[in-house]
């Protein structure tokens, strides 16, 4: 028998909850000015412009947060995309600050001890009432209450697979109320529109395959005198995306297919990450690559350097630094090395499996030629070879190569004997393409230096 749940209005459907928050925030703002006012003289008495100079810190705060969507329903959001948010909107409201006392020369009339423990305070208050208020809905949630009901139009593919389950829909703010398989008769849509008048459900999420697009309309009309929010979750089937973002081009929006995500603020952030971090790795590895430029010299006659043309960021081709690790050979063909190959030197194959011949691309990535993470560039040879076999190969191109990468920490490294190993990796690197994020990299890194540089598959 099915259980009828009518719809309910959720507390934030009943109250303004945003002003509530945004009042708060103000709140939080003034509290933390005069805990710095206090941290810095002693006393809780604050002149005239200091309690001025609090309040525009609030109202530009409370700007900030509202203009990075702060104040919108967070619900279905993970805490840490919500604190990613949250600490981007801070620093904002901190460059305007410091533009406003730059431009009114008035710094000089503000201690910067204050301003800088009240803007800490302040964030840090902010941060901690919304990490409690997302453990507590999260509690309420996990019992049932404050839920949105859903029905969900199932056509049996992956994503309607992964909502049935539940696992942490309920924490999210979402309860299934009902699933209705979709079906091509004429009177599925009829059937629907009943299903939303039984049970009251605040959503109707549509996990419908491309093919089926033009149902969406049917369904959409049928909906035309219901306030029911309609959700189209898209079951992509075969199409491997590297972004699926709404972008607006030439005053209409598109769905990206084949995009890269990595553009306008994220290519600074990335490049800056490159700058930094690797010009301190560099100088941090300076004695041990002199080191190894000595043992490879006095081992086996050659170079130093192993040099090799390799597929860049949009298929440009660049040249790749590597400490030479075989004896001089002429290469033909697709040859990768294999376990015990007898190319491979007494020296090159300590530098093999500890990954120490890969430092010299800390070069490549100061040239701007590479990244410290992101998809390993293969030899020309292996992508004209690969490309043809494996689907979607050449997006990991959309990117710059790393020295590092989401499918080298997740135990792809090394040879790729059988294509189903370089499907792997092709299917990772393009996840870390599709989710990258500046946390993404540290992490990759982190799990670098703990499990990287060893690896079993490394020789």
């Amino acid at each position: 028998m099915q259980v009828t749940h009518r719809y309910q209005p959720t507390f934030a459907e009943r109250y303004p909850v945003p002003f509530f928050v945004a009042l708060t925030d103000m709140v939080i703002v003034l509290v933390a000015g005069l805990f710095a006012f206090h941290y810095r003289f002693q006393h809780f008495e604050m002149t005239g412009r200091y309690n001025t100079a609090t309040m525009i810190t609030a109202i530009v705060v409370v700007i900030c947060l509202a203009l990075g969507g702060v104040y919108g329903s967070q619900r279905g959001q993970s805490f840490w995309r919500q604190l990613g948010v949250l600490v981007v909107c801070w620093l904002s409201a901190a460059g305007v600050l410091l533009s406003l006392t730059f431009f009114l020369k008035i710094s000089d009339n503000y201690s910067r001890i204050w301003f800088s423990v009240m803007l800490f305070t302040g964030g840090a208050l902010c941060l901690l009432l919304r990490f409690s208020v997302f453990l507590i809905l999260r509690r309420i949630r996990g019992s049932g209450l404050n839920l949105k009901s859903v029905l969900l139009v199932d056509s049996g593919g992956q994503s309607a697979s992964q909502l049935n389950s539940g696992r942490t829909l309920e924490e999210d703010g979402f309860r299934i109320s009902t699933s209705l398989a979709f079906s091509q008769n004429d009177d599925w849509v009829d059937s629907l529109v009943a299903k939303v008048d039984e049970l009251g459900v605040h959503e109707v999420w549509l996990c419908l395959p491309l093919s089926e697009g033009g149902v969406i309309r049917s369904i959409m009309y049928a909906l035309r005198h219901h306030t029911v929010a309609v959700r189209f979750i898209p079951e992509w089937g075969d199409i491997r995306l590297l972004n699926h973002k709404v972008s607006h081009i030439a005053g209409l929006y598109s769905l990206d297919l084949s995009c890269s995500p990595m553009d306008g603020s994220a290519l600074v952030v990335k490049r800056l990450e490159d700058l930094i971090i690797g010009g301190l790795i560099s100088l941090m590895i300076l004695p041990v690559c002199l080191v190894i430029a000595v043992a490879i010299r006095v081992s086996s006659p050659g170079p130093i350097l192993f040099k090799q043309y390799r597929t860049g960021i949009n298929g440009k081709h660049f040249k790749v630094y590597k400490f030479r690790s075989m004896v001089v050979h002429s290469e033909g063909g697709v040859t990768q090395a294999t376990r015990d190959d007898v190319r491979v030197t007494k020296v090159g194959a300590f530098l093999r499996r500890t990954s120490l011949d890969e430092l010299p691309q800390f070069f490549n990535v100061l040239q701007g030629r590479m990244s410290i993470v992101g998809p390993r560039p293969h030899a020309l040879a292996h992508n004209e070879y690969y490309k043809e076999l494996v689907e979607s190969y050449m997006q990991r191109h959309k990117v710059k190569p790393g020295i590092t990468g989401w499918a080298q920490v997740s135990g792809y490294r090394g040879e790729t004997d059988t294509l189903e190993k370089m499907q792997k990796r092709v299917e990772y690197d393009l996840w870390y393409i599709d989710n990258w994020s500046l946390w993404v990299d540290l992490k990759i890194i982190f799990l670098t230096v703990f499990k990287g540089f060893i690896n079993k598959n490394a020789f």
